[in-house]
């Protein structure tokens, strides 16, 4: 786990409503491991849709990063909350 002196916990939620991207999906997740505390998936087969939520030790501008590179895939929308403590 990143325990860095200016990081910020936060999460990430993200609907999936096409399974086009999960590959890069995933591939972005690896990507930024270090940064993730824990991460849950929820597929709600009635909508067909999944509902995933990240959470993320990390500091604002990886955070930004990767909320950032998640919302630009096709399929996928994103919103990131952060902790008032740090």
């Amino acid at each position: 786990m990143n325990i860095e002196k200016d990081s910020r916990i936060a999460l990430i939620g993200i609907i999936l409503s096409s399974t086009d991207h999960v590959d890069e999906l995933n591939h972005l997740l690896s990507e930024y491991r270090q940064y993730i505390v824990g991460r849950m998936g929820i597929p709600y087969r009635e909508k067909n849709i999944s509902i995933i939520s990240i959470a993320m030790d990390a500091p604002n501008d990886v955070i930004s990063a990767l909320s950032g590179k998640l919302g630009m895939l096709s399929g996928i929308s994103t919103k990131t909350i952060y902790s008032k403590t740090k």
